[in-house]
């Protein structure tokens, strides 16, 4: 039955239906959007998930590559090349190697040999000297033992005084060189044992020094008393401490004494590495092997400020071989004329306890750096062991030609074509092949 409808007023049942489709309209479009929110996020999760590389050439390893077929005409003038760049370089450096003037002298034993009361010889076996011309000098090296009597303990109080001569005028730059031989640096206990941390000025705590991943102060991070070392670890207290005087004084007649300087003897890249601590004095103590250095411990004066200490600098730098040249000393602007010339060693670190040598190297610079023969032979070496090959190709390949690019040749392929004979004198003898291929055969 119809419902009653005043006059101006709407139906009600027009105004429920509205609602009614209005409400359904809504919840579609909610349904949309929540379906679409929930596509875009589950997109997104998957996109976030996906390990799958890019599609780009790179990414997909489409680049275009080039994969040159070895063959005896391709590689026989590359030895060939390979040897004549080679060996001439080679030999160019042994040449510039072999003309730097040097001479090293052995004082492991100098305190044991040498007497307190006149000079003598330095054994043969002790010294090597390269000039050019191989020129020796007239007066041989001779020892003699001093004491330092400003050493507060008695068995750091020998000097060693060493006089040598220079034969032949040797120029600018002159490096002076301290020489260990039978030390080895390279364990991976020793060279691990260090703190950059110090290294680098700052004040770092313990865990940090001992717990460090990869490189810490261990064995040598705290004293018995909680203290920390500085510088903590094995390197720092190892440090090589003879001392050595800053100039070559003239004897004989020789004009005048030859000065060196600590200056310029680190690596430049050490500059901004090493920095002055800012531990307290009072948090820290010295190295156990260096107690007849620091005696009383440190103190408001005595922290060694090693952004300045450039032997320090120097011997953090652990060699990979058991024989090895530290830089001590130097002079980059005056030659080192001919003469006879004077050196005084102070003689703190011992190296015969585990039958080490200790020497003094002095040296001049080659258009390669160092002397370093080595260098110029293992070139020549390279360049002839390619020539010999190139040559011993050359042979084989006359003798035993091989036609290149060959496919029969591959293995499988000759394994497949032996198969196949093998089958055809199968069926001959048997007699199974058609009258056709028999009488191709």
């Amino acid at each position: 039955m119809a419902q009653q409808v005043e006059p101006g007023h709407a139906p009600a049942y027009v105004e429920s239906d509205a609602n009614v489709d209005r409400d359904h309209v809504n919840e579609e479009y909610e349904d949309s959007d929540s379906e679409v929110s929930s596509d875009e996020s589950i997109k997104d999760v998957n996109k976030e998930k996906s390990r799958k590389p890019g599609n780009s050439a790179f990414r997909q390893q489409r680049l275009k590559a080039y994969n040159p077929v070895l063959t005896a005409k391709t590689v026989i003038p590359i030895l060939i090349g390979i040897a004549i760049i080679f060996v001439p370089l080679g030999a160019a450096m042994w040449y510039a190697s072999h003309q730097t003037q040097d001479f090293s002298i052995d004082y492991s034993q100098c305190e044991n040999l040498a007497s307190k009361n006149y000079w003598s010889e330095i054994p043969d076996n002790y010294t090597e000297f390269n000039f050019k011309n191989d020129e020796e000098p007239k007066h041989k090296p001779q020892w003699k033992l001093a004491t330092d009597d400003s050493q507060p303990f008695e068995d750091e109080r020998k000097v060693c005084r060493i006089q040598f001569e220079v034969p032949t005028r040797m120029k600018a730059p002159i490096y002076f060189f301290y020489r260990l031989k039978n030390f080895h640096a390279n364990h991976r206990r020793f060279v691990k044992s260090f703190s950059e941390d110090q290294i680098e000025g700052k004040a770092a705590s313990e865990s940090v020094i001992k717990d460090t991943v990869g490189q810490n102060c261990e064995p040598l991070s705290v004293n018995s008393d909680g203290k920390k070392y500085y510088p903590c670890g094995l390197i720092a207290n190892s440090l090589f401490n003879d001392t050595f005087g800053t100039s070559f004084n003239a004897v004989n007649g020789t004009n005048s004494k030859y000065e060196l300087t600590e200056e310029g003897i680190a690596w430049a890249s050490d500059k901004n590495r090493f920095k002055k601590t800012q531990y307290s004095y009072k948090d820290i103590v010295p190295p156990p092997n260096w107690y007849k250095q620091y005696p009383k411990g440190y103190n408001s004066t005595n922290v060694p400020d090693i952004s300045k200490w450039y032997q320090f600098q120097n011997w953090m730098h652990t060699s990979g071989l058991p024989t090895f040249n530290k830089l001590a000393l130097r002079n980059d602007d005056d030659a080192l004329e001919e003469g006879i010339y004077e050196i005084s060693i102070g003689l703190h670190f011992p190296v015969l306890p585990y039958n080490g040598h200790k020497y003094i190297y002095v040296s001049q610079r080659s258009v390669i750096g160092g002397k370093n023969i080595f260098l110029g032979v293992s070139w020549m070496v390279g360049g002839a062991v390619c020539f010999l090959l190139a040559i011993s190709l050359l042979i084989i390949n006359f003798i035993h030609p091989r036609k290149t690019g060959d496919v029969n040749l591959l293995s499988w392929n000759r394994e497949r074509f032996a198969k196949d004979e093998k089958d055809e004198s199968t069926a001959i003898a048997t007699g199974s092949l058609p009258n056709a291929e028999k009488n191709s055969f």
